[in-house]
Order: structure tokens, then sequence, then C-alpha cells
């Protein structure tokens, strides 16, 4: 089973979000194997933001995910990454569909409430940045039969 790296930023943690976009997931048949509340300090933060260091976006990014707790997760399934980047939806909530997590709750490109790995090396990295290989569980799923062949 493919996993990915899935943040709630720090507006969905303010807007009282989380339980709503984690409910998208799970009711698509996502299987939350990791989750925690983080307050991402700036090693983390520029670590995590890394690819993007030199940029103009780069320093206000990085103060911006360290201005709240984010929740980090972890999801598995088949294809989750791609399922996840269709449920997020386009980057700027300004082009994102209106049924996308970004199109119904992203208010500008830089507070666009989620982050989704958009690969399985950058979910490998980005899942190791946040969580220990023992809070990533294994487990079944009730009904996870019912999901795909």
């Amino acid at each position: 089973m493919e996993r990915t790296f899935i943040m709630l930023k720090p507006d969905a943690v303010q807007r009282g979000l989380v339980g709503q976009i984690i409910a998208r997931f799970e009711s698509k048949g996502c299987k939350l194997v990791g989750m925690k509340l983080v307050k991402v300090d700036r090693n983390l933060a520029e670590e995590h933001y890394a690819e993007h260091k030199g940029k103009s976006f780069f320093e206000p990014t990085v103060n911006y995910i360290m201005s709240s707790p984010v929740v980090a997760t972890v999801w598995e399934g088949k294809n989750v990454i791609a399922i996840a980047r269709e449920l997020m939806g386009s980057t700027n909530p300004a082009s994102a569909n209106p049924g996308t997590i970004r199109g119904a709750y992203g208010m500008d490109i830089s507070r666009n409430i989620i982050h989704g790995s958009d690969s399985v090396a950058s979910a490998d990295r980005e899942i190791a940045l946040y969580f220990r290989p023992v809070e990533i569980l294994e487990y079944d799923k009730a009904g996870e039969e019912w999901l795909s062949e």
C-alpha cells in the first residue's frame, strides 16, 4: 500500500477545520495510520521547505508554518497520493475546483489550508521529517476489503 504525508496548516487549525478535512479523507476510503499536533520549529520548517530556499516566498512560508500548530498525518491506500492531490485541489484556492478542500476552504495561495506530498519520494521524505517509524501504525480497518480489489 502507498503512503502519503498530509499536513493541515495553521489556517486549518485556527479556523477549526481539522475534523471536516480529516472526514473527507476517511470518506474517500483513505486509511489514517499516523496523526499528531505539531508546533513546527525553524529547523523543521526550513527542512520541510528546503527545495524553496532562496525563493522570495521561502521566509514568509517558514514563518507562517511556525505561527501556529499544524496537524501532521500519514494516510495509506491504493493510489493514495493521487487521491489526496485530487481531494486537495489546485495549490491556489482561487483556481481550485469548488468541491476540493482548497476550493471549499482556502482563502489565498499563502493560506491554502493543506499540504500534501506530490510523489512517493516526497512522501517518504516528509513522513520521516514528522514521524518516527513506531508512530506509523499498522492495523486492519473494518470494511477495507470493500474499497478495491
